[in-house]
C-alpha cells in the first residue's frame, strides 16, 4: 500500500464516530477538513471544521465556498455522514422517515454533485460511501434506513460507471460499530451491546477507508464489507 501524500480529504459527519476516526488518520498526513451539525467539546488537532447540514443544499453550497477558498478542491471525499431509524412501516412517521432520506442519501449526492467536479477537472480523486450492512438486507423496523443504504450503493456504483478511470469510488459497508450513532438514532431503542454480536471501533472501519484509499493509482477497491466476527448479516 502507498502512503497517502500531496493530497486534501473532507468528510462528512466528521464531527463523531467513524467520520471522526477517519479524518483523524488522515489529518495526521494530510490536509483535513471536516463538516458536520455538531462537533465535541475537545479540538480536533489539524482538522478544519465547518458546521453543515448536508440535508441542505444551500449549506453545501456554503460548505463548497468555505471548503474551496481555505483547502482548495478536495482530493478524496468520505460521504460518512448518516442517521438511523427503527419504525414499523405501518406505524412510523414518514416525516422521520424524510430525514433519513435528506441525510443518508440526499446529503450524499449533494455533496458529489458539489465536489466531484473538481476532482474530475483536476484528473484524479477518491469519493469514499460509508454504508452499511443494512443495504439490500430486508429486517422488521429497519425498512427506511435500509432502504436509503441500498439506494446509496446503486448510487455508487452508477458514479463509479460515470466517472472513471479518473475517480475512484468506494464502498464500505460496516456492520455493528460502537459509537454514537444509535444514540442519535431518529427513532429506535437499540445500542451495540444489546444486540449481541460484538461490535467494530469506528477505527476499525476508517482502517478499511485507509486501505482503499493507500491502493496504487490503478486499483480501485469498489465494495469492502467489514463485520464484527460474531455478526450473522
Amino acid at each position: 500500500m502507498l502512503p497517502i501524500k500531496n493530497r486534501k480529504a473532507l468528510i462528512s459527519g466528521g464531527g463523531s464516530g467513524i467520520g471522526r476516526a477517519v479524518a483523524a488518520k488522515l489529518a495526521s498526513t494530510i490536509p483535513t477538513a471536516i463538516a458536520d451539525i455538531q462537533f465535541p467539546a475537545a479540538p480536533l488537532p489539524h482538522i478544519q471544521a465547518f458546521p453543515c447540514d448536508v440535508s441542505s443544499g444551500p449549506a453545501i453550497d456554503e460548505l463548497f465556498a468555505q471548503v474551496q477558498h481555505t483547502l482548495g478542491t478536495p482530493d478524496i471525499l468520505v460521504c460518512c455522514a448518516g442517521r438511523g431509524i427503527h419504525e414499523k412501516l405501518t406505524e412510523g412517521d414518514p416525516e422521520k422517515w424524510r430525514q433519513i432520506v435528506d441525510v443518508n442519501l440526499m446529503g450524499a449526492l449533494r455533496l458529489v454533485r458539489a465536489f466531484v467536479p473538481g476532482m474530475l477537472a483536476q484528473g484524479s480523486g477518491d469519493v469514499v460511501f460509508v454504508s452499511s450492512v443494512a443495504a439490500g438486507q430486508a429486517y422488521p423496523y429497519g425498512g427506511v434506513y435500509a432502504a436509503t443504504k441500498t439506494a446509496l450503493e446503486v448510487v455508487a456504483e452508477t458514479l463509479r460507471l460515470e466517472v472513471l478511470p479518473t475517480v475512484r469510488v468506494t464502498v464500505v459497508a460496516p456492520g455493528v460499530t460502537d459509537t454514537a450513532f444509535f444514540e442519535h438514532t431518529v427513532s429506535g431503542f437499540h445500542t451495540a451491546a444489546d444486540l449481541g454480536y460484538g461490535s467494530l471501533a469506528a477505527a476499525d472501519v476508517a482502517d478499511a477507508v485507509l486501505y482503499a484509499l493507500q491502493q496504487p493509482p490503478g486499483v480501485s477497491i469498489n465494495h469492502l464489507t467489514i463485520r464484527p466476527v460474531r455478526q450473522p448479516f
